[in-house]
């Protein structure tokens, strides 16, 4: 994503051009956060959990999930979060069951944008775009702003469901594994103790920049390729 950024604002742009590239990657992220939450919640109450609902958490409306401290760390090194929605397993008929399809509903809403967000930008730079020496144009600073977010979604979308597929807490697929398999209980509490600082120790390891990219890169080429069909 940064990589993306840097290069949009690295080039030779007016400053509504500029500005229209940075709403753009505000939105995505926004829009991306709130949908995600918004899965779990609604999820939980179709399974007879109504805790998000009665606090107002079952919207669309992105600010009702917006951690600002956790908007703000992502815009500066890529790495948010926003209000985890709240969840009674108590209200579920089967709460392992019903505890894995909340998890997963999460991250099946961002990789459901990305590959929406991919068909939207081959559609949308083949019938409003110009090219001139390989390079993209538009005819005006709005047509950039949708541009770089159907970009910034894609990315983005893509980065939230391959990150919240670890299975370390507090992440998603932490809550997906222990709902799945039979987990000892002895690792539950360790990693509900220890996740946080095992996670941000991973994130920094190189190795993980290198999976990471490989992951995001494959699933990227396999939407790319579909709605290259169609485009």
């Amino acid at each position: 994503m940064f990589y993306i950024l840097s290069n949009a604002l690295g080039s030779n742009m007016q400053f509504a051009q500029v500005l229209a590239v940075i709403l753009g990657y505000i939105l995505a992220i926004v829009i991306a956060f709130g949908l995600h939450e918004y899965s779990h919640a609604r999820t939980a109450y179709k399974l007879g959990d109504p805790t998000a609902k009665a606090l107002g958490r079952m919207t669309i409306n992105p600010l009702k999930h917006l951690d600002y401290f956790g908007l703000i760390s992502f815009l500066i090194i890529g790495f948010g979060w926003a209000k985890p929605v709240p969840v009674n397993p108590l209200n579920f008929t089967n709460q392992r069951r019903g505890m894995f399809l909340v998890s997963i509903s999460g991250v099946l809403m961002n990789i459901f944008l990305a590959f929406i967000c991919c068909g939207i930008y081959f559609f949308y730079v083949k019938n409003v775009a110009s090219f001139v020496d390989g390079s993209i144009y538009f005819s005006n600073s709005f047509l950039y702003f949708i541009y770089y977010f159907l970009v910034f979604s894609f990315s983005i979308n893509i980065a939230l469901f391959i990150f919240n597929l670890i299975p370390i807490f507090p992440l998603d697929g932490f809550n997906v594994l222990i709902s799945a398999f039979n987990v000892s209980p002895k690792f539950v509490n360790f990693m509900v103790r220890y996740g946080n600082i095992i996670l941000i120790f991973i994130i920094i390891l190189p190795i993980f920049d290198v999976i990471y990219s490989t992951v995001t890169n494959g699933i990227a080429e396999i939407f790319f390729n579909f709605w290259r069909l169609f485009a």
